[in-house]
């Protein structure tokens, strides 16, 4: 395989598969992208060929990824609400490998999460761990990379933490707060991706990045960096969740689930692992001090508009 090669992204008018794109077609690479949102508005001109998914229907997928040597899997969900669902993501998921491996797809780079399981409790990491497998029994050369935690100019975790604090006088954790998360930078993560996408190696990486926070230093740091230092109490999840709730509603938007706030507290975003990101996110918030959290970020609202082209923070 070779950069000459035609590379497929899935969401490369998204987040991280933006990201990915870009990297690619600064190498002059081959771009195509697979896409719920064909018509979004994107910096990347005519450089990129666009396909919808085409999920259910196998044949059009297939014919989507002909000729190419290389996708890399940025698709999911993140949380299930009306319209979209973990189980629908891993049904279709499994459906973009199998038409993968029918096209003659030579390596898949699939982005996963820290600590997947197929006996969790929380199904969002039993649907990643079960990804995982199927990807491993697919019989077609893969990367597997477990991020944690992504941040950058389109994210929407770090902005709205400094969102928050620029807004309430104080800022709740659940419990102690001393459970461990460790965010990567998204070109980090591209760039991984990227280099994967060469190799012929089967790999699991743990794609995790420079700093390690608990999350109650995570949400402190944040606020020493913007200038908003606040007060930091410890909540019940319980009332940590109500309170997401109450903001959500008034965003428009799911700011935290169950789930996330479990998986958070069970240490599910902190793996023993050396770092594989580059980009120390203490660095990355002082650059972006002025601007961060100005505006807050709806995972929903990004749903629900498929035309604007994703805003930076």
């Amino acid at each position: 395989m070779s950069y000459q090669d035609i590379h497929v992204v899935t969401g490369a008018f998204g987040y991280s598969g933006r990201y990915i794109a870009r990297r690619l077609l600064d190498r002059d690479c081959a771009v195509r992208t697979l896409t719920n949102s064909t018509a979004r508005r994107h910096d990347f001109g005519d450089r990129i060929e666009v396909h919808p998914f085409h999920f259910g229907e196998p044949e059009k997928m297939r014919r989507s990824l002909a000729g190419a040597s290389v996708l890399y899997n940025t698709y999911w969900v993140r949380f299930n609400h009306k319209g979209f669902s973990h189980a629908e993501a891993v049904r279709n998921t499994i459906s973009l490998f199998e038409a993968a491996k029918a096209a003659g797809v030579q390596r898949i780079v699939h982005v996963s999460i820290t600590n997947p399981s197929e006996d969790s409790p929380l199904e969002y990491f039993r649907g990643k761990a079960a990804l995982e497998r199927y990807l491993r029994d697919l019989g077609v050369s893969y990367a597997i990379l477990r991020p944690a935690v992504l941040f950058g100019k389109e994210d929407i975790l770090i902005n709205n933490i400094a969102w928050l604090l620029r807004r309430f006088p104080f800022f709740g954790v659940f419990g102690d707060g001393q459970y461990r998360i460790q965010p990567i930078y998204v070109d980090d993560l591209a760039r991984l991706a990227v280099e994967q996408g060469l190799s012929r190696e089967n790999v699991v990486i743990n794609a995790i990045g420079v700093e390690t926070f608990t999350y109650r230093q995570l949400v402190a740091t944040i606020g020493e960096i913007i200038g908003k230092p606040r007060r930091i109490i410890s909540v019940s999840p319980t009332c940590g969740y109500v309170l997401s709730r109450v903001i959500g509603r008034l965003v428009g938007d799911v700011v935290l689930t169950r789930e996330e706030i479990e998986g958070l507290m069970q240490g599910l975003l902190y793996v023993n692992a050396p770092p594989a990101g580059q980009t120390r996110l203490t660095d990355w918030v002082r650059r972006h001090a002025d601007t961060l959290g100005l505006r807050y970020t709806s995972e929903l609202a990004r749903r629900r508009d498929r035309t604007s082209r994703y805003a930076s923070n």
